[in-house]
């Protein structure tokens, strides 16, 4: 009888505990939508990912996932507001509540997902660390670099895996850490350092910036796996699945064709049963998320496919002129790959 009573306290305090999860779920998206706009967290200055332009708007892919998400959740792309963070910022920011999802060209580590009280939605770019010198060094590989002075950027995965790379390969280095990339990539032009790393995409960002891009060349090799994601706080499932879906629905309609410049028409006349359910011409499936029938239509026609967006601030139109690569569709090439809606 004993032992019968104390299952029972267990098992009673499990519900509760459940039915207190269960009430705290949704609580994100509701003080959201009593805000009336989305608080997201980017990066403090990385052009193609998210920069200010001569206006102050923030431009770049990471900052149009943010959009992608409030078009989504408002119907209307314009409902975000951005806090530039750096890298030491950005996880504490999205802990304490301060901004609502992390979109800032942040790498998915399983210390990150299970550690912090954090979840990734998932992958936005994938990418790797890589190096970045200028021609004159005359290097044409990492493992010429023995000796090198490297600038790296403090509180990021770049620094162990550097560290990895250099101890495994049996070359020596000297790190100089900086808070921010900009204060990075001027180290390397002023020649403080022989040598500046970062994810790939980061290089060719900070490489646009430098006065002759030019004169600087990135290395062949990529040292490590760096898939780049949107980040929100743990215990809030419902909203999980909103930031995830956002990023799913734009790879779906890139693969499905359907673009801004077609996504309305496609929504009235399509006689493909994929398109019609993604579009919401079939079903139902916005209610499972709490968004509008039309969330899709509204992300794709404000923001676009994720061809679209990585085109746009990434592609060969660009400064940046980076290569889809592995962020290619899984049907082109690449890696990116969404679950159906259905």
């Amino acid at each position: 009888m004993k032992m019968l009573k104390s299952t029972l306290a267990v098992v009673t305090a499990a519900a509760v505990l459940g039915m207190s999860g269960f009430a705290q779920a949704g609580a994100t998206l509701d003080a959201i939508q009593k805000k009336g706009f989305i608080q997201c967290g980017v990066s403090d200055g990385l052009p193609g990912f998210s920069v200010p332009d001569a206006t102050g708007k923030i431009l770049g892919i990471d900052a149009d996932v943010c959009r992608a998400v409030a078009a989504a959740v408002f119907g209307d792309a314009t409902k975000v507001k951005f806090s530039q963070l750096n890298a030491k910022e950005r996880f504490t920011a999205l802990q304490s509540g301060e901004i609502d999802v992390l979109s800032r060209n942040t790498t998915w580590t399983s210390s990150r997902d299970a550690g912090m009280g954090l979840m990734f939605a998932g992958v936005t770019y994938y990418d790797g660390i890589g190096f970045l010198v200028n021609k004159k060094l005359g290097v044409k590989s990492a493992k010429e670099l023995d000796g090198a002075t490297i600038c790296i950027q403090a509180g990021t995965t770049t620094e162990l895996n550097v560290s990895d790379y250099f101890r495994g390969n049996g070359l020596k280095y000297t790190p100089i850490t900086f808070d921010t990339s900009d204060e990075s990539a001027k180290s390397l032009e002023s020649g403080r350092c022989d040598v500046l790393t970062s994810d790939k995409s980061q290089l060719y960002a900070q490489r646009s910036k430098l006065a002759t891009p030019t004169d600087y060349v990135v290395l062949p090799e990529t040292i490590s796996k760096e898939p780049l994601g949107p980040v929100v706080r743990k215990g809030d499932e419902e909203w999980f699945s909103i930031v995830k879906w956002t990023l799913f629905a734009m790879l779906n309609a890139e693969e499905a064709g359907v673009t801004s410049k077609n996504v309305e028409a496609e929504a009235k006349s399509t006689k493909n049963p994929d398109v019609a359910r993604l579009l919401g011409a079939d079903g139902e499936y916005g209610k499972d998320l709490k968004l509008p029938k039309d969330w899709v239509v509204q992300i794709v026609k404000q923001v676009g496919n994720y061809g679209e967006v990585f085109e746009k601030n990434l592609g060969k139109s660009t400064p940046l002129a980076i290569d889809r690569g592995l962020n290619a569709l899984w049907n082109n090439g690449g890696i990116q790959y969404a679950p159906p809606v259905r």
